[in-house]
């Protein structure tokens, strides 16, 4: 239970970020802490305590191996959203980048007060 609570204000971390700060670097950052977040609560969803991998051998018994397996699609998930964060990440760093050679800064306010 303490991991779940621990996760919930690791997301609650990365929205206060993506929220209350001005620079784009930190919103970005922001924006990683809460995909980490919903990654390790996928992780945390498919977790059993004394689980086993779900792999059946032959010979194995199935009654043994359905109740002690770890379910694998959170994992296949959270394997997937790396790569998607990953994408994702490349490109608010490459927005990032091109509004500062447009704006030659990173703080919300001033690029909204020089676009004017």
């Amino acid at each position: 239970m303490v991991v779940y609570i621990l996760n919930a204000t690791l997301f609650a971390l990365g929205l206060y970020c993506l929220i209350a700060k001005r620079h784009i670097i930190k919103k970005i950052i922001g924006m990683v802490i809460i995909e980490y977040s919903v990654n390790l609560f996928l992780i945390l969803i498919g977790y059993r305590k004394g689980g086993i991998a779900p792999i059946l051998e032959p010979g194995a018994d199935i009654t043994h191996f359905i109740k002690n397996s770890v379910d694998p699609l959170p994992q296949a998930l959270v394997l997937t959203s790396i790569v998607i964060g990953l994408g994702t990440l490349a490109l608010m760093a490459a927005f990032a980048i091109k509004l500062y050679d447009k704006y030659g800064t990173f703080d919300m306010s001033e690029i909204k007060r020089l676009k004017g």
